[in-house]
């Protein structure tokens, strides 16, 4: 190292410099200064390369010491055999150790060469520098030695690396854009053309939304906004428009970029077509879950459902049902027709499957021969989700029962055999609703096939009470089981003013069967309609024995009118058929309607009243306060009397809202013009308290419980509290 008290150095690197006039010993040391603190590493050598000044910059660059570098030749010391050999060949120079392959092209034409070099350090490393090497000449011109300047170059040769990757990565087949911090597109690269459509031209100053599909709402969009802006990168699947107006889905990197200050200054989005991914991911999720010769869901997708299914329930508290069918002698038909008709028969079952059940439920094919069906959300109460489950299951059977076209014009017939298991919070777990609904498909197949039976003993001892009792209310109406009762309605004074027909069942295999065991399953299986049909003809009968007698000539009759009869299209035929029939005075029939009647339907309700109240025929509404009929279109329907619900009659001595919600009826009746009637007055108490607040009419065990037709005709000959003949000119409400 050159130091100011080692003159010796400073004579050496004396007779390097460029003659002058007169060089003064100050200006000789502020040279030296220079060369000693310069940034960059300074070498010089004499002619041969030998080492003759080292400065403290190339120290730290290399790594050497003074004492250990000069006077040794640069070549051996600082560079690449195989760079020296390469740029030697190039250079048409000889001897790649010699010093001539670095000061090639020095020449008085051109007394500086500059090249970029590999220097290797003391510990191995190596250092990318450009090497400047300039000749140093004596007051005669002669060549003295040689200056070298070099320049750590590594951060530019990152930069240029990196530049380099960069450029190859914008041309790569993933579509970029770069956008300023407004995003506005700056810059997009050839595979964002090939994919949008949009050439870098039409992109170059708009805005991303030009490639908005519209399948984004505003929600997704403010959540990935939510999450750049917190991490500074965003990535999903999304949806974009090509410039045709095409549609695809694309997996898209958006990535913020700052500069060294922190300030946000562009946003780099990569993306690719990924609609042939979607469609080998729809592919693969088919194979995996849907059977290949049906298309319907396998034994691994029933089990994903039915574990949801069962996990809702235990939200909802709903039951649900598990069913499995199974073809009755598939094998028969598979073996004697082949396999290619036993598949069109599995391909058939699958379609009629998918028809008998709602949307949202599940039907699968777990193999062969045997499907599953999951119902879910079949109510709160066992027993009524068991007769949905029946009601679906029995659709099935029939379903699956019709002839089969499976070769040419030949029908083939098959049944099916169903087992049945319900679920309900989460009570079971899939393995087990499965063998439960196996084992009752098995106890199916026992009893002869083509049936239906469910896992729970009790709920199968209920469904088969219920068809027992199905059937013989079908038979019910052939062998004339029926009866009609009345019961006495009353006004203040507690004369006998007409009566309300009831229906009973005398069961030939189980005697008298109540309305409420049997008018609930008469309405469910439609049986109802027919049934009510026979109502109105005897309650006309009796009406014609009544104006028969001065007694009871003025007695009206009430009849009840399911909202399922009610809604037949020729209903209004039938009552007038009925009328006329039997020569009945329309204005002694009275047709009671309940409230949820008057939820649907409204016109069609109120024309059909309308056209009955012209021939004569009056209407109560039955049970209300029960029901969610609107009190602001009531007024709309030709009611002229209320019922008052016995459920709010019953406790009107105990209990003060009872009370005053009948009140509140009877004021509301008075009010609207419509006569009230009073149902289940069983005592006198009673029947006091609702004449004090203006009811007029009562019906109840307190004046006559329900009693066959002939006991209501004696006790009525017998009766002296029963209206007096009409006279001419009187009215009846």
């Amino acid at each position: 190292m050159i130091h100011d008290s080692d003159p010796s150095s400073v004579c050496c690197l004396e007779q390097f410099r460029q003659p002058l006039a007169v060089t003064p010993p100050a200006l000789c040391a502020l040279q030296n200064g220079i060369l000693e603190n310069a940034g960059r590493a300074i070498l010089v050598t004499d002619t041969a390369g030998r080492l003759v000044y080292f400065n403290p910059a190339a120290q730290r660059m290399l790594g050497y010491a003074w004492e250990e570098v000069v006077g040794r030749v640069t070549p051996l010391l600082f560079h690449l055999p195989d760079e020296l050999a390469e740029k030697a060949h190039f250079l048409g120079v000889s001897g790649t150790a010699d010093f001539s392959v670095l000061i090639a092209g020095l020449g008085p034409d051109c007394p500086a060469v500059e090249a970029d070099w590999t220097y290797v350090r003391k510990d191995g490393s190596t250092v990318p520098v450009s090497l400047t090497i300039s000749q140093m000449r004596d007051a005669a011109g002669a060549i003295q030695g040689y200056l070298a300047i070099a320049s750590d170059i590594s951060k530019r040769r990152k930069l240029e690396q990196d530049l380099r990757i960069a450029a190859i990565a914008f041309e790569s087949q993933a579509a970029i854009m770069v956008t300023d911090a407004q995003q506005r597109i700056l810059q997009v690269n050839d595979a964002f053309t090939r994919l949008t459509g949009y050439s870098a031209e039409e992109a170059i100053g708009r805005t991303p939304s030009l490639l908005k599909s519209g399948r984004q709402d505003a929600a997704f969009y403010a959540a990935m906004w939510r999450e750049l802006n917190a991490t500074g990168r965003w990535q999903g699947e999304i949806w974009n428009r090509r410039k045709n107006g095409e549609s695809f889905p694309e997996w898209l990197t958006i990535n913020r970029i700052r500069d060294a200050s922190g300030q946000l200054t562009h946003y780099v989005s990569t993306f690719s077509d990924i609609s042939d991914l979607k469609v080998a991911e729809s592919e693969i999720h088919h194979l995996a879950f849907y059977d290949p010769l049906t298309a319907m869901p396998n034994r691994r997708l029933l089990l994903n459902r039915l574990e949801k299914a069962c996990s809702a329930s235990k939200r909802s508290g709903q039951y649900g049902a598990l069913l499995i069918i199974d073809i009755d002698h598939f094998k028969t038909l598979n073996d004697t027709l082949g396999h290619a008709v036993g598949d069109r028969l599995l391909v058939e079952v699958a379609s009629r499957l998918a028809g008998c059940i709602r949307e949202g439920d599940t039907a699968a094919r777990l193999g062969g021969d045997e499907f599953v069906v999951m119902l879910e959300n079949l109510g709160q109460n066992a027993a009524a989700a068991g007769v949905k489950a029946e009601i679906v299951a029995e659709n099935i059977r029939f379903a699956l029962a019709r002839p089969y076209l499976l070769s040419g014009d030949t029908e083939y017939f098959r049944s099916a055999s169903i087992g049945i298991s319900l679920f309900h919070e989460h009570d079971k777990t899939a393995d087990v609703l499965l063998k439960q609904a196996d084992i009752a498909l098995y106890r199916a197949k026992d009893v002869g096939r083509n049936t239906i039976r469910f896992f729970d003993d009790a709920m199968q001892t209920a469904l088969d009470e219920r068809a027992a009792l199905e059937a013989g209310l079908r038979r019910a109406l052939a062998r004339d089981e029926f009866l009609l009762y009345a019961q006495p309605l009353v006004d203040t004074e507690s004369r006998v003013i007409g009566a309300e027909v009831l229906l009973r069942w005398q069961a030939a295999e189980r005697g008298m069967v109540l309305p409420g065991d049997f008018i609930p399953l008469a309405e469910e299986t439609g049986l109802i309609v027919p049934i009510g049909l026979w109502v109105l003809d005897q309650a006309c009968a009796e009406l014609r024995r009544w104006a028969s007698d001065p007694q009871t000539a003025r007695l009206y009759l009430a009849v009840n009118v399911s909202a399922r009869q009610f809604r037949q299209p020729d209903f209004v035929m039938q009552v007038s058929d009925a009328l006329a029939r039997y020569e009945v005075d329309p204005g002694r029939l009275k047709l009671e309607l309940t409230e949820s009647l008057l939820l649907d339907n409204v016109e069609d309700v109120v024309e059909k009243m309308q056209a009955l109240r012209r021939l004569g025929v009056r209407f109560s509404l039955d049970d209300f306060g029960t029901g969610f009929a609107s009190l602001s279109y009531l007024k709309r329907f030709p009611f002229e009397q209320l019922k008052v619900d016995r459920s709010f009659i019953r406790d009107i001595m105990r209990n003060s809202d009872d009370a005053g919600i009948v009140r509140a009826i009877i004021a509301m009746g008075n009010t609207l013009r419509l006569n009230v009637v009073a149902e289940g007055v069983e005592d006198a108490e009673q029947h006091a308290y609702l004449a004090r607040h203006g009811c007029t009419f009562f019906q109840g065990y307190l004046f006559g419980k329900p009693m066959p037709l002939a006991d209501f005709r004696r006790m009525l000959s017998g009766n002296r509290d029963v209206l007096p003949p009409l006279a001419v000119g009187d009215q009846v409400s």
